[in-house]
């Protein structure tokens, strides 16, 4: 005789079915959420990237180029201030001042922090997930979170290996995965692509999960070192000399007055002071093809080069694995940097000149094509954005904003305004009272500062008594050579620039915000 089933199991069997049903919908599901590959670079200016209008016109970077044409081009992209801050920003969602327990320790890079105070969003993105991953340069303590924040790491630790936090370019000290480290040959911004490419292949992660990358070129660092390939390119230029390379620079405050790395050579054009570029941990490095500025511009460039074919291999390895579509790309750098705008060859001023990065964020099925966003963007804005294209909720209070409206119509008015600031060494609490000794004050020669971008203007606060403020209209003057602080037709303006800073110090909580320094006052 058949027997049937009894009602019981009918519905333990249904209920199973259901399960193995839903469970199939949220495998299906997750499976259709982005990748994300982050792409970032160090010490970069976006005057290096040939579709900025900014860049010299015989600048090539074809790959980066095409990137854009395939995404929307910022072009005012303010990230960080310079490497250690702005990596924890990128770790964190926050700015400086609220990275707390980050602190430098012991010799130069030497840096540590309490993963319970300072906890890092990839880890949210792990346990929702992802496979996540990061190779190249670590910057942010020597716990690089291997196993908590990261599946997968296979990175050069310079917080922990001081001695060898010089090898930007040759002979690094490889940890993977927190392990003991290696020293790998070859030149690094290959090594870094390589790696990435299998990460993308499939190597070292799930294929079941969608997977974060963030990818963190050493170069464009000094000593700016190229391929050797690339030597021989760029030949028979001549780089313009800025306006103010050297002093006096009218308007501005006390200290730049004194910045001068740059001095007249024995044909009146500029040559680096004392003939090298001075690092911290680069001291002393002589340029390949001589000591001018157009000498150093061309070496910089050089050292671009690379990381533009090693944007053109990951995208071609997307595009070969088939997962182009379903990856948001993004690329940027940790700030910009200066050659002879306002004296510098470094990066920490206040100035679009050494600031300003270039970032190109690309997902055709998602957002516009060959598009150019003129909205001020920071890089607080790109942790929230990331959540968002994942479809998380954050984990905590971002200091930014998501760009998911601009990147779908870049033409749309953002209403928040850009802060970013420079607290030296010190982050989370230890920046609550602004120092006063030059050492903690100072860094190469720049003291701490906040600025703020709100349309096309910029307002900067020097943080030491009794500086002059400084107001400039980037349309009008994209080089800050005119502070329209000192104006009398700008009072108003500079006044509500000055109460939109001390808004979004309250919004984000700086405890800065309750000891700022008074700025000097202005006979009109």
């Amino acid at each position: 005789m058949l027997r049937l089933p009894s009602v019981s199991l009918l519905v333990v069997g249904l209920v199973g079915i259901s399960q193995a049903w839903n469970a199939t919908a949220e495998a299906a599901e997750e499976d259709t959420r982005p990748n994300i590959l982050f792409i970032y670079t160090d010490d970069h200016s976006h005057r290096t990237v040939s579709c900025y209008p900014e860049a010299f016109d015989w600048v090539a970077t074809p790959n980066i180029d095409r990137l854009a044409k395939r995404g929307v081009r910022f072009t005012h992209s303010y990230i960080g201030t310079w490497c250690m801050p702005s990596r924890a920003t990128m770790l964190t969602g926050h700015h400086s001042y609220g990275v707390e327990s980050m602190r430098m320790v012991g010799d130069y890079p030497g840096s540590e922090y309490d993963a319970k105070q300072c906890p890092f969003w990839p880890s949210v993105f792990r346990k929702q997930g992802y496979s996540t991953a990061q190779v190249g340069k670590w910057h942010t303590g020597t716990d690089t979170g291997a196993g908590r924040d990261w599946d997968y790491q296979r990175v050069w630790n310079r917080p922990r290996y001081q001695k060898n936090s010089g090898a930007y370019y040759y002979g690094q000290l490889i940890e993977t995965d927190g392990g003991k480290p290696e020293l790998v040959k070859g030149y690094t911004t290959d090594n870094y692509t390589n790696w990435a490419e299998d990460f993308i292949r499939g190597e070292h992660r799930d294929a079941e999960k969608p997977w974060y990358l963030w990818v963190c070129y050493g170069a464009v660092h000094g000593p700016f070192t190229p391929a050797n390939r690339h030597r021989d390119t760029y030949s028979d230029l001549t780089v313009p000399t800025p306006k103010d390379i050297f002093p006096p620079r009218p308007g501005k405050p006390d200290y730049m007055q004194k910045i001068e790395f740059w001095i007249k050579g024995d044909k009146g054009e500029p040559v680096m002071k004392g003939g090298a570029f001075g690092g911290r941990t680069v001291e002393g490095i002589k340029g390949i093809h001589g000591n001018t500025l157009t000498d150093w511009v061309r070496q910089y460039h050089q050292g671009v080069l690379a990381i533009d074919e090693g944007v053109g291999r990951l995208m071609a390895t997307l595009e070969e694995t088939e997962q182009l579509d379903n990856t948001l790309v993004v690329f940027t750098s940790d700030q910009g940097f200066g050659w002879g705008q306002h004296g510098f060859c470094t990066k920490l001023a206040p100035y679009d000149a050494t600031i300003r990065s270039p970032m190109i964020v690309s997902m055709p099925s998602k957002i516009a094509t060959d598009a150019v966003c003129k909205s001020p963007v920071g890089g607080v804005d790109l942790v929230p954005t990331f959540f968002s294209f994942a479809g998380l909720d954050l984990p905590w209070e971002m200091h930014g904003h998501d760009l998911t409206p601009l990147l779908k119509d870049p033409t749309s008015k953002r209403d928040e305004p850009v802060l970013v600031t420079l607290t030296g060494r010190k982050y989370g609490s230890d920046t609550n009272v602004i120092p006063t000794n030059e050492e903690d004050l100072y860094l190469n020669g720049v003291p701490w500062w906040i600025f703020l971008v709100n349309g096309r203007h910029k307002y900067i606060r020097t943080l030491v008594e009794g500086q002059v403020e400084e107001l400039y209209d980037l349309q009008a003057d994209p080089e800050e050579l005119n502070n329209l602080a000192l104006k009398p037709g700008y009072a108003k303006r500079l006044a509500e620039l000055r109460a939109a800073t001390i808004s979004e110090l309250k919004r984000t909580r700086a405890g800065m915000v309750e000891n700022l320094p008074a700025v000097r006052d202005i006979e009109r």
